[in-house]
């Protein structure tokens, strides 16, 4: 799986683009048709401390999964966007099994 990492607004440290390709890669666990990850990472205004926003895009055969999660740190906010898009990965492969059988 290719997975290509932006960030809007601000420069993502090493340490940052490490912790996002870990955390997007084990996704590829629960499908092998993950073709590429596309990791938007951005900073908003707000009036609160939850200004960090992590967008994830699957692209798999038929439909591309989503996810895009808001939080007080982008470790956070990776975390919490990769969990939802592990959801939506057991959901579609359980569709997809029962298309085929």
């Amino acid at each position: 799986m290719k997975i290509n990492i932006q960030s809007l607004s601000f420069r993502a440290n090493d340490k940052l683009i490490d912790f996002a390709e870990d955390k997007v890669g084990k996704l590829s666990q629960y499908s092998d048709q993950i073709m590429e990850a596309q990791v938007v990472l951005k900073v908003v205004r707000s009036a609160t401390r939850d200004n960090k926003i992590c967008e994830i895009k699957l692209a798999i055969p038929g439909n591309d999964l989503f996810s895009s999660k808001q939080s007080s740190s982008f470790e956070e906010a990776i975390l919490r966007s990769s969990s939802a898009l592990r959801q939506q990965l057991l959901t579609w492969k359980e569709k997809n099994q029962v298309n085929y059988t």
